[in-house]
């Protein structure tokens, strides 16, 4: 509907960033506002356009996703949300089936998503199986490359080792060849030298005489050469024999190491073939698994985008079930408070009989007298007798007059009186004794007051003349103490000053006494800001006054020079030599200067048993007396 606010000048709509489509105008135009108004109803509708129906506003937001569409029904559509007008408002039966159709179109959404999740996670597990499978094949493959490459590089290192056996076979033979005709032709002339040497010793003795003795030896030489020569052949013969057998076995060897690896290699070219199909294979398995990947995909968005929808009619439908629910609970619980409202009203009516029949039975019963009379008589239309004085209360002025009958005014005065009665409580007869017995009382307390006050009094004068009296000997005493401190410093510190002060004098009792020092050279009078030797020095000097102005008999130092240096403790010294003129020093202490001075000297030891010793040396006779 249109909504008038006022009248006054029309709010203007924010500039549009494009025209608007037919039938569809700013909600800003549609308004008329004062304008007071205007800035405020153009920051919440600025971007508000009614369109005629929901389908007119779905292309608006699809068009301008900065705006925002409303329906005349009510229905208001944005890009990021939506919301039912209530124009047209179902009833509760119509949204009770519509949340029962959507719950179970919710339902077999789900099973598909559920159905379509299971089939996915199989495709994608047989997806992965295959990759596993396709990827051990690549690698068994490229793994047989290499093999193969290997395996091609070894066999041309074979076979360039089976040429150069080959090679070295025949240089073999062609030296075996030579070193044979050498051989037969060495024969021939070691043949043709024996028999002319068995004829040259078969002939006559002036045949041999007549030979030369230089031609024999020439000749025996030659034999000896030859026979070097056939040794030396035969040698060279039997190496190269050798050789060539090992060649040949070499070349054997290699020869059948090359077919092995040519059968080796035609193995792995058989498994390479066998695994570029498995790829092959692999390959199209995973081909159609993406492609049932990609089905599924889609059919699960597609129950997603059901779902959603679903979800969101099942939203809408809850809000309007738990709007008319809301509704049937108010209206349940307002007849609750009703139906209660009654019977708390019936209850007291009843309670309210019930207490007018008690009231006339009680006043049948106490007063003996009819409720209708005793109404009539003592009722609220009569006028109230005033109530007499109290015992000790002054007369008032005049005679009392009755007033009207107040109920509020009426009920405090009969809970005043029942207060007093209950005080009073029941009579005693022994009231009077007691009364004599509490007065007797009375007077013995009073005279043991008296005696306490004359007491305290006594007390607080004896306190006073105690007081005086300390004051006066604190006072004394503090005066001899401060002069004696006056005189001792310097003593101990050269050039030195020092003096006790009271830190309240105007209160001797409860006064403080403070310390000031202040050695030679230095400005500060505080202990705190003094070294340790320093102050260990004030204290003892502190100590020394006490002892000069009030003298003992006995002295008992514990340790008092462990912080003094050797000048500082040759003036302590002098001071202990003074000390022990009028009384007798027991010094604990550690330093030898301080028991050089000692008249007996008192050490405790601990033997090897655990138990102490005390060991003592007198240094020097004591003093007469």
């Amino acid at each position: 509907g249109m909504l008038v606010a006022g009248a006054g000048a029309p709010a203007q709509p924010p500039a549009a960033g494009g025209a608007l489509p037919d039938g569809a105008r700013p909600a800003l135009a549609l308004l008329r506002a004062p304008q007071e108004l205007a800035g405020a109803l153009a920051r919440l509708l600025g971007d508000v356009v009614v369109v005629a129906d929901l389908d007119a506003a779905r292309a608006l937001v699809a068009a301008r996703p900065d705006l925002v569409a409303a329906t005349r029904d009510g229905d208001v559509l944005s890009a990021h949300r939506a919301a039912g007008g209530s124009a047209s408002a179902p009833s509760l039966l119509q949204v009770q089936a519509a949340v029962d159709e959507a719950t179970d179109a919710l339902s077999a959404a789900e099973h598909r998503l559920q159905r379509a999740q299971f089939a996915l996670t199989s495709a994608q597990h047989a997806r992965e199986r295959a990759a596993e499978r396709v990827e051990a094949a690549l690698d068994r493959l490229h793994e047989n490359d290499a093999r193969m490459n290997a395996v091609a590089e070894q066999l041309a290192q074979l076979g360039a080792a089976v040429r150069s056996a080959a090679a070295e076979a025949e240089r073999a033979a062609t030296t075996r060849t030579q070193v044979a005709q050498r051989l037969e032709a060495d024969r021939a002339q070691h043949a043709e030298l024996g028999e002319r040497f068995e004829a040259a010793s078969a002939a006559p003795e002036d045949d041999e005489a007549a030979t030369s003795t230089d031609e024999r030896d020439r000749l025996a030489e030659h034999a000896r050469s030859l026979g070097r020569a056939e040794t030396e052949a035969r040698l060279a013969l039997r190496t190269t024999e050798e050789r060539v057998r090992a060649l040949a076995g070499r070349a054997d060897a290699l020869e059948r190491q090359a077919a092995e690896e040519l059968r080796a290699r035609e193995r792995a070219a058989a498994r390479r073939a066998r695994r570029a199909e498995q790829v092959r294979v692999a390959g199209e398995v995973r081909e159609g698994a993406e492609r049932a990947l990609s089905r599924w995909a889609a059919s699960a968005a597609e129950a997603a985008r059901l779902r959603q929808a679903a979800e969101a009619a099942r939203a809408r439908f809850d809000e309007e079930v738990a709007g008319a629910r809301r509704a049937v609970e108010s209206l349940t619980a307002e007849q609750q408070r009703l139906g209660d409202s009654r019977h708390a009203d019936e209850v007291a009516r009843a309670q309210q009989r019930w207490r007018i029949d008690q009231l006339r039975t009680r006043a049948v019963e106490e007063l003996g007298t009819d409720p209708d009379v005793l109404v009539a008589e003592f009722g609220p239309d009569q006028l109230v007798p005033p109530s007499p004085p109290a015992p000790g209360d002054p007369e008032p002025d005049g005679a009392p007059q009755p007033r009207p009958y107040v109920r509020a005014e009426q009920d405090k005065r009969r809970r005043a009186a029942e207060r007093a009665l209950a005080q009073l409580g029941t009579v005693n007869p022994l009231a009077l004794e007691e009364y004599a017995a509490m007065e007797e009382r009375h007077a013995f307390l009073v005279t043991q007051s008296d005696d306490l006050k004359k007491s305290r009094k006594d007390l607080l004068d004896i306190v006073k003349e105690v007081d005086e009296r300390v004051e006066r000997v604190f006072a004394e005493a503090f005066a001899d103490v401060s002069a004696q401190f006056e005189q001792v410093f310097p003593r101990l510190f050269p050039g030195g000053e020092g003096r006790l002060v009271l830190t309240d004098p105007s209160d001797m009792l409860t006064t403080g006494i403070e310390v000031e020092a202040r050695p030679a050279g230095k400005k500060v009078r505080r202990l705190s800001l003094l070294s340790g030797g320093e102050r260990s020095l004030a204290a003892v000097a502190m100590l020394v006054s006490i002892f000069r102005a009030r003298p003992s008999p006995f002295y008992v130092l514990d340790e008092v020079e462990a912080a003094l240096d050797d000048a500082n403790l040759s003036r302590l010294i002098t001071l202990f030599e003074e000390l022990r003129t009028s009384s007798q020093l027991i010094v604990i202490t550690h330093q030898k200067r301080t028991m050089q001075i000692a008249d007996a000297l008192y050490g405790v030891t601990m033997r090897g048993d655990g138990v102490s010793t005390v060991v003592s040396q007198r240094l020097r006779e004591p003093a007469p007396a």
